[in-house]
Formats: structure tokens, sequence, C-alpha cells
């Protein structure tokens, strides 16, 4: 895999410069709900004003605003940084989607954002998929390097395109095959073994395009409703009854899914079993986060369900790589070209 110039190859002395992270944070009652990718973009930055950059200025989206909107602010992200980070030559942006160019990789933007300031350091991995003025059009008018942030996620998920210790297992699960299909498609080919489970599963128990096998539930926890208190029952995967929704994976699914990641010596996970948001739903994902964290294994997990999976079970630390990025990793390992990355000189 390319491997952009780290911004450890720049000079930084004296010099101002602007950082794109990817500070797209929930915010509740008006402040950061959860700042995980705060933090994750902390060591960019304290390099930054460690190795005495005169300013630093940080942008970032937020949301999806239609415009200026107060409820998109970046003002609660910026003082959440500043209670992590205490320096007066930091400076916080506000929402970059305020801007109608933006989206639309506008030139004018792109100027406006490169004004005064003497290089770019991409540090946003969640966003690098995307061709926008903050990721791309910026740093077609500045020397531009790669983030820490941004250097081990290319460094960690592409170690799943390399040479991997076998059993490779691939663990995937969420809505839509399509949303997946690209990274099945890539990644799952060279795996030993690929799980699904979610509503992919039922897809892909209807017509599998992938043209090998996969391991599919044994049995569901099915639903009358899609509620969260609907009446539920376990029953065998192929046998759903009319009207009623798989919402987990059942059991004996759990367990043979468990054991097959025990014996992992490479894994990828991306995407819950189920409607994990609903504690009685939420068991099989549960049991796959737990399996992941115990593996001996070399073990990837991305998407923001996974993510927060391992989180709220307080398990994050116990894989070997958690990405930042949904999106712009499966776009990755699916072989395909992240602009924001290709637009930085090699190293």
């Amino acid at each position: 895999m390319r491997q952009p110039r780290s911004v450890r190859e720049a000079e930084v002395q004296d010099k101002g410069v602007l950082v794109r992270a990817d500070l797209n944070v929930p915010l509740e009652d008006g402040r950061v709900a959860d700042d995980t990718r705060i933090h994750a973009s902390l060591p960019t930055l304290r390099y930054l004003l460690e190795h005495d950059a005169a300013r630093v200025a940080v942008c970032s989206h937020l949301g999806r605003p239609k415009g200026p909107d107060p409820a998109f602010s970046m003002r609660p992200v910026e003082e959440r940084l500043r209670e992590l980070l205490t320096d007066e030559r930091l400076e916080v942006l506000e929402n970059t989607r305020f801007e109608p160019g933006e989206t639309k990789n506008d030139p004018e933007l792109a100027r406006r954002l490169a004004d005064r300031r003497d290089l770019f350091v991409q540090d946003a991995f969640g966003s690098v998929h995307r061709a926008h003025a903050s990721t791309v059009g910026v740093a077609r008018l500045l020397p531009t390097y790669a983030g820490l942030l941004l250097e081990r996620e290319l460094e960690e998920l592409g170690k799943l395109l390399g040479d991997v210790e076998r059993p490779f297992v691939l663990v995937s699960g969420g809505a839509k095959v399509e949303d997946k299909l690209g990274v099945l498609q890539n990644l799952g080919g060279r795996a030993n073994t690929v799980l699904v489970g979610g509503k992919m599963a039922e897809q892909l128990r209807d017509e599998n395009p992938l043209g090998f096998p996969v391991g599919l539930p044994r049995d569901v926890v099915a639903a009358a409703a899609f509620e969260p208190d609907a009446e539920a029952k376990v029953v065998p995967f192929e046998a759903l009854p009319d009207g009623w929704l798989g919402l987990d994976i059942g059991p004996e699914t759990r367990e043979a899914f468990a054991a097959a990641i025990s014996r992992a010596r490479t894994i990828f996970w991306n995407g819950p079993m189920g409607v994990f948001e609903w504690p009685r739903f939420a068991e099989g994902t549960k049991a796959v986060a737990e399996a992941v964290a115990r593996s001996v294994a070399y073990s990837v997990v991305g998407g923001a369900d996974s993510a927060r999976a391992l989180r709220e079970l307080g398990l994050e630390d116990e894989v070997s790589w958690l990405s930042t990025g949904g999106g712009a990793a499966l776009e990755l390992l699916e072989g395909k070209e992240l602009p924001g990355v290709a637009v930085i000189p090699p190293a």
C-alpha cells in the first residue's frame, strides 16, 4: 500500500499549520457526549505544538447541517479540546459544512482555508474518502503531510491487505449487504472464514452474490414487531415466522461464532449482529465483541456501531486496533483509492 509522507518529515517550527481533524462527535445538551475522536486527534496536535509551530488551526465537519446552524456549532468541541490541550497557539475553526462549497470541493473555500497557512496536515481518516474542500482542495494549495492518526490507520488497516497470520476470520453485520459488498468481496475472498449476522444474513440466505461460502446464523432472536419490547422468541434461522423479524443472532449462533473467532489469528469485525441499541437484542453483538476482545489474534474493528459496542462494554483497549473511520475503512479495504490520501505526496 502506498504510504503518504508523514508530518514527521515536515519542518513545522515557526509555521502556521492547518490540520484537518475528525471532530465529528455526538453532542448532548450542548456538550460533547463522546470525546473519543477528540482524544484521537491529540497526538498530532501535541506533536505540532511541541515542535514549535507558530499557529495550529484545526478544522472539521460536525453532523450534516444544511448551512450555518447553532445546533452544529464547533463551540462545544472547542471547549472540550481546550480542556484537554491548553495552548494559546491552538485555534478551532467553525464547522466546515456551514460552507456550501465544502462538499463540492469549492476552490474558493479551499483558498480561504489555506490563507495565511504554511502547510496542511491531513489527520481525519474518517473523512479522507470524501473529495471535499477541507480534505482535497486545500491539499492542492499547501505542502501536505499525513498526521499521526492517519498514518497509524493506514498502517494497521493495511496489515489486513498483506500476508496475514491464519486463520483469518472476517465478521460482518448490519442492515444491507450492498453497503459491505465491496469489502466482503475483496477481503472476504482472502479470509478463511466469513461470519455474517444482522439483517445482511437474511439477504445472503436468499441469494449469495459473493462466490464463496459464508457462515450464517443457525438461530435468531425473532420479534413480532420492530419494537424494543416486542414479543420475542428464539427460532431456527431457516424458520423465521411470517411477519416476524430477526433482531439478533440466537444463543447457538453466538456460541458457534465465538468458537470460530477464538481460533483466529487475524480478525476484522465490522457491523453489529442485531439491533444492539435495544438490550433485549444486544446479546449477539456482545458475544462477538467479547470473543474478539478475548482473542490472541491481531484484531481490527471498524465502523461506528462495532466501536460503540466495544466502548459500552469497556473493551476498546482489548483489540489490536479500533479504527476511527467507518466508510473510509471499508473503502480502503475494498481496494479503493481514498481521495484525501491520494492527494498527499508519497513518503
